[in-house]
């Protein structure tokens, strides 16, 4: 370490301002060579604006609605997508041409398929032929991948403005295996539970670590009751891009009705553990995952416009947060809900923090055996985590699930300020893996309360 700081001393003399380029620069100058564990240490006081770091101007989602049943049933999968990228281009003013790529995640359709409906969406929205798309497919954290594609590549220098998005329709797109499976499968176990369905995993959690059923209505009945009080009080409002579409009334009979969806609609203010104790497990006969404490099928799309900080100022855009780091780990299959208790702990460390430092945690409910495991064994203030609810009661539409994270954190945390500074978005993936982000409130003009000082 001691030769790197070296190093640094003899690079940043050629920095310094001076009259004469050969003369010698004192120690004591304002720019000094140091120690630095995590990039940009975000567990240190800043005293200036970091112009490289990649910050996130913009970020919405759609409604999210049943899948087959739901206000999204009779919408085409780029009309989902569509509407809130226009949103980025319309509430920012941004000129289109200017961005790099737009990288869409998406899980259940034909990838050759679904890639040529996002460049169709993209059109839809406004943006010119010069734009180029393409599409990522790391299952349920598939619209959270989009997004650290992008961030990744704007730190690279490719660009200095993408767009992570996410897009499912599960209505369209149901989850369906086709063709053959391998016979080479039985032969290696792992590879075999990863075609293990996920509520199976589910019950595997469940009674390996002991999830009563108890417990995961009890966390599903709190989703509803938060996701309700969030959306009466009108808080996903600065999130959720109204989306005007067509319903069919009857089935098999061209009478199509237009509608505006603006509301989430599988959330139930009325939940309760009486009503969720009288269903039956779904899975197993004995089992304890049911349809009340499972997350919902769901049509729905999100999108998050990023950029380096130093071109959101000179435009003069609102910075809604840091994008600080991100980990995508391997679990076992068998148990692969528990991807979040391995994913948080390596982001959170990349990040130079430690749990403590986190304010908010946006943890996606794929199911509430996994969410309860996750949330005990990280230790974690059940008050901090999906505070306004999350997929067992808002949905999960697999590909945008991340994108719709990163648009309900930031915008909490931003109506938080001063009392919330560090955020993690995480959930866990079919196969056996889980993935992390970090995020930081960018009102870099506020003296942040939580930071430690450099000593």
């Amino acid at each position: 370490m001691e030769t790197a700081i070296n190093r640094q001393r003899i690079l940043l003399q050629h920095l310094q301002p001076s009259s004469s380029s050969s003369s010698p620069r004192p120690e004591s100058s304002s720019i000094s060579a140091s120690e630095c564990l995590a990039g940009d240490s975000a567990a240190y006081q800043r005293n200036h604006v970091f112009g490289d770091d990649v910050v996130i101007v913009a970020a919405y989602r759609t409604a999210l609605c049943k899948s087959k049943r739901g206000g999204f049933k009779d919408t085409y999968p780029d009309d989902l997508l569509a509407p809130v990228l226009k949103a980025l281009i319309d509430k920012t003013n941004l000129n289109p041409s200017e961005v790099g790529d737009i990288v869409v995640g998406s899980v259940l359709a034909p990838g050759s398929q679904r890639a040529s409906e996002c460049r169709m969406a993209a059109f839809y929205a406004g943006f010119p032929e010069t734009v180029p798309v393409r599409t990522v497919n790391r299952q349920c954290s598939s619209g959270l991948q989009a997004v650290a594609d992008v961030a990744a590549a704007i730190k690279a220098g490719f660009y200095d403005i993408g767009i992570g998005a996410g897009l499912e329709s599960m209505t369209v797109n149901p989850m369906a295996w086709e063709g053959s499976v391998n016979p080479k499968v039985k032969i290696f176990e792992q590879a075999q539970n990863c075609l293990l369905p996920m509520g199976i995993t589910s019950e595997n959690v469940a009674s390996r670590f002991g999830v009563s059923r108890k417990e995961q209505d009890q966390a599903a009945v709190e989703s509803h009751r938060r996701a309700a009080a969030a959306t009466a009080s009108g808080k996903f409002k600065d999130e959720i891009i109204p989306v005007a579409t067509k319903v069919l009334l009857i089935p098999k009979l061209v009478r199509e009705t237009p509608v505006t969806i603006s509301v989430d609609d599988g959330i139930r203010p009325n939940a309760s553990l009486a009503d969720l104790g009288k269903l039956r497990p779904v899975f197993k006969k004995d089992g304890t995952t049911t349809a009340g404490n499972s997350s919902q099928v769901s049509d729905g799309a999100g999108a998050v416009l990023l950029m380096k900080r130093s071109v959101a100022d000179k435009k003069g855009m609102p910075i809604l947060g840091v994008f600080r780091t991100f980990a995508a780990v391997g679990v076992d299959p068998a148990i692969m809900g528990v991807g979040p208790a391995a994913a948080i702990p390596a982001a959170v460390k990349a990040a130079g923090l430690e749990l403590d430092d986190i304010d908010l945690f946006e943890i996606n409910e794929a199911f509430a055996s996994q969410f309860v495991y996750c949330r005990n064994k990280l230790g974690l203030d059940p008050e901090k985590i999906n505070v306004n609810g999350g997929a067992m009661a808002i949905g999960h539409p697999l590909g945008a699930t991340g994108a719709r994270c990163v648009a309900t954190l930031l915008h909490e945390m931003k109506r938080r300020g001063k009392d919330c500074r560090f955020g993690v978005i995480s959930m866990c993936i079919g196969t056996g893996m889980g993935a992390a982000a970090v995020f930081e409130r960018a009102d870099h003009g506020d003296e942040l309360c939580n930071a430690r000082v450099a000593r």
